[in-house]
């Protein structure tokens, strides 16, 4: 048995107007012992169509002022309601959807909080839950099932309970199923702000944790005890892929230049003293060349500095270059001090410079090293067999010696990975800019394309990737670097968001900034968690992007307060409007407000004395 409170007086397309009774205008009403919430927007009605219930929003109210009705002595306004359906009860289950519409004078219920609560979410001990309608204030269980098999997006502005949000969604996946998890998916989270490094998520033991830095200085108090360096197998390091993605090579000189040194590394690699032989026969090939360049010797200088071979360094230093002369003539010519000329038949490079190039030796450089050697013999090579122009090269060179610097500071080059563990927390906090913007895409690129490559159909093993502050790297609107190196960058996520599922990768961005990322990924997004947003770039992308959303819940989203959004998806029957449960103090993301009443205490030794 229910309230009955109306009736339909108009049926307009899939709008509906009922006559709202005048004793249900209270807020909340009590009848046989349940509680129940009175008529008003947003509120839940169920309309008696026979034996079926309809279940209508209400969307609107008014007063009908063109009519009244009474018996002369006493007026009354007649009280109407605009309602939408959205779906109905077959054998005890909501249905969502439009199937039936009502007809007037159907009569209209109120309907208590537990078939609120059936109609969005599930209930019982292993619900999983991570807070409660706004407005009934009935705790809600989320499809998890239909949810962390998808895209999420987690959006709204600085302040408005975002992070919380995003915390609270995977620890209460970790309390709930982590045992049932066991090893058959790994979740990894990249963290520009050090937010999640200390006891958020998951237990420690189940926890590994890389808190990479570029500072030179040693580790700051308070920094956690995590892992230094990122591991990367050998050969994910030495691929032209993940070269040109370290260091931004332009698709039509640069990223074949690395292709070609990749490729002698893997035909050659393997042999004892071969990368030392390389190097002194492209010295040979440079200055027995019939047309010498001025820039090789500037190239095998520097060689000889990386390898830290002194000799090698004073015999250059006696050699000079001298330009072709006449009006084009081609070539040039190295020469030594005593008028020694180095000619094609290697007669003076044999006399004077081979028995002190045949020192050098490259077998003990890391790989760091051993790319900046490789890529300037191969230049050498180029320029001599007249494959490349100097200028077009140099600056690729320049790049790889300016960020390796970084680079050796975070990434460890041929150690196997080891960690084997449900959560693994990248913390760039202490990264410098340039870090922050390659790393998420090589640690992307890592885990995405080894999990490609192992993974069977259907996949039996998922990796889920997420992504804090995502508009750091997933902008559309950078303007600090070239168009091509954002292409690349953009067309890496595009593919893991567009091609991920079918290998069990799934995508979690959290933004403050929705309008900056990529439409591409943000229209790949399955299920959103919507928090106060009140910029208009940002909320035309919602409404353009999210087909679930109504237009009663749009409204809202300027309006939200802190830790209220609106989730809706394809994981949802119906968008809804939650206040997320606030975790626990230890539990939270260090991204709290600075609480200035605290700070700004005067110390109690220090306050005045009275009198």
């Amino acid at each position: 048995m229910s309230i009955r409170v109306g009736e339909v007086i108009a049926v307009t397309g899939v709008k509906i107007t009922l006559k709202i009774d005048e004793d249900s205008s209270k807020e909340t009403l009590f009848f046989g012992g349940d509680k129940y919430k009175g008529v008003s927007i947003r509120e839940y009605l169920a309309i008696q169509r026979g034996f079926r219930s309809i279940i209508c929003v209400v969307e609107g109210e008014y007063l009908d002022e063109s009519r009244v009705e009474g018996d002369g002595t006493k007026v009354t306004y007649v009280r109407k309601v605009d309602a939408r359906p959205i779906g109905y009860f077959q054998q005890n289950a909501f249905r969502q959807g439009i199937k039936y519409m009502p007809m007037i004078r159907d009569p209209a219920f109120l309907l208590q909080e537990d078939t609120i609560a059936q109609i969005f979410g599930r209930q019982g001990d292993d619900a999983f839950t991570v807070g409660r309608l706004l407005k009934e204030d009935i705790p809600i269980g989320l499809p998890w099932q239909r949810l962390f098999n998808t895209h999420m997006g987690v959006f709204g502005n600085t302040g408005s309970g975002k992070s919380n949000t995003l915390t609270k969604l995977y620890t209460v996946l970790f309390e709930q199923k982590a045992a049932a998890i066991g090893n058959r998916s790994r979740f990894v989270i990249l963290d520009f702000n050090g937010e999640y490094t200390s006891g958020q998520l998951a237990p420690a033991a189940r926890k590994t944790v890389y808190e990479l830095s570029t500072r030179d200085q040693p580790r700051e108090v308070g920094q956690g005890p995590g892992i230094r360096r990122f591991p990367l197998l050998a050969s994910e390091f030495w691929s032209a892929e993940t070269l040109a993605l370290l260091f931004q090579a332009t698709q039509n000189t640069q990223k074949p230049f690395l292709n070609r040194l990749i490729e002698g590394r893997r035909r050659f690699g393997g042999n004892p003293g071969s990368l030392s032989r390389y190097a002194q026969a492209k010295f040979r090939a440079a200055f027995c060349a019939g047309e010498c360049k001025s820039a090789t010797l500037d190239l095998m200088r520097d060689i000889a500095g990386l390898l830290n071979n002194q000799g090698v360094q004073d015999r250059l230093s006696t050699v000079s270059w001298m330009a072709p002369r006449g009006a084009g003539a081609a070539g040039g010519r190295f020469f030594m001090r005593d008028r020694v000329f180095f000619d094609p038949d290697g007669v003076a490079y044999d006399a004077h410079l081979a028995p002190v190039v045949a020192t050098l030796d490259a077998e003990a450089l890391d790989a760091f090293d051993e790319l900046i050697l490789r890529a300037n013999l191969q230049l050498i090579g180029d320029l001599v067999s007249g494959y490349v122009q100097f200028e077009h090269i140099q600056p690729l060179l320049k790049r790889i010696e300016s960020s390796l610097g970084s680079l050796r500071k975070v990434i460890e080059v041929g150690a196997v990975p080891g960690e084997d563990t449900l959560l693994t927390v990248v913390s760039m906090k202490r990264c410098n800019n340039e870090a922050k913007k390659v790393l998420p895409l090589l640690i992307a690129k890592h885990y995405y394309n080894a999990h490609k490559e192992s993974v069977a159909h259907p996949p039996d093993k998922t990796i889920h990737l997420i992504i804090d502050e995502a508009h750091n790297i997933l902008s559309e609107q950078s303007s600090r670097e070239h168009e091509s190196w954002k292409d690349y960058r953009l067309e890496l996520f595009e593919e893991i968001i567009k091609e991920g599922r079918k290998f069990g990768v799934f995508l979690t961005i959290a933004s403050q900034r929705p309008a900056d990322i990529s439409p591409t990924i943000v229209s790949q997004l399955h299920n959103f968690f919507i928090h106060r947003l009140v910029n208009d770039r940002d909320l035309f992308l919602i409404d353009n992007t999210i087909s679930t959303l109504d237009s009663l819940s749009r409204g809202l989203i300027p309006g939200l307060g802190q830790g209220c959004c609106v989730v809706t998806g394809t994981a949802f029957d119906l968008p809804m409007v939650i206040q997320i449960d606030r975790l626990a103090r230890d539990k939270q993301p260090d991204s709290e407000d600075v609480d200035l009443e605290a700070l700004w205490r005067t110390p109690a030794a220090l306050r005045a004395v009275p009198g």
